[in-house]
């Protein structure tokens, strides 16, 4: 698990509007906004530049983060999070609040183990295919975990690994498989190389009775 601190200072946002956005991310503060928990949502102002380097790290994204407002810690986590077409700049941030006892819906990343000398990859020279990189879930914000593991050691070409494969820890539930049997999304799988099989270039005879349209025009040439 990830020993990085994510503790973000915050300030009571009260200016709104795109123009008043505007003027944050001018002054290198991004906007924000905290919901959840059946209390009323608060606008926030954060630190581009902090936020934006804990923007780099896995478990910005899974991680349980504490909001310090006007001196207050809040439990929260990443909801959504909006980015300028292509500057390296957040545009704006969307936390939920988590409150001690109530389940959380989020959606966590996979690590996939042991990818290089799985069965089907080192000795039968398989390729690797990921279906899905992350998976929803819910659960207490006690056993919220930062990334689930896939093992992937014993698969062999052909072998597809699925939802109901993965090792869950205690408390985790995935969302995808209480919505039916038929949602047992296939996860991972090794897959045989592509084989493309070589052209061989037919080269066209003309026969020489028939003369080619360059020949005809240069024996009208001689004719006349």
């Amino acid at each position: 698990m990830s020993d990085i601190d994510y503790t973000i200072q915050a300030e009571l946002r009260t200016d709104t509007g795109k123009g008043a956005s505007r003027r944050l991310r001018r002054a290198d503060k991004v906007p924000a906004i905290l919901y959840g928990a059946n209390k009323e949502a608060v606008s926030l102002t954060l630190d581009h530049n902090k936020v934006n380097n804990m923007a780099d790290y896995e478990g910005f994204y899974s991680h349980i983060l504490t909001l310090v407002i006007d001196g207050k810690k809040h439990q929260a986590i990443l909801k959504d999070i909006q980015r300028h077409p292509y500057k390296p700049k957040l545009t704006h941030l969307d936390f939920q609040r988590v409150e001690k006892g109530q389940k959380l819906h989020t959606h966590i990343p996979l690590h996939f183990l042991n990818e290089a000398t799985a069965k089907g990859v080192k000795d039968e020279g398989g390729v690797i295919v990921h279906h899905v990189n992350d998976v929803e879930i819910t659960c207490l914000p006690k056993d919220l975990p930062e990334y689930l593991e896939v093992d992937v050691a014993n698969m062999a070409i052909g072998d597809t690994l699925h939802l109901t494969d993965l090792a869950l820890p205690n408390g985790i539930e995935l969302v995808e498989l209480t919505k039916g049997e038929d949602h047992d999304q296939a996860v991972v799988s090794i897959t045989a190389p592509r084989v493309e099989k070589e052209e061989t270039e037919e080269t066209e005879e003309v026969s020489p009775e028939v003369p080619t349209a360059k020949e005809s025009e240069e024996d009208k040439k001689d004719e006349e």
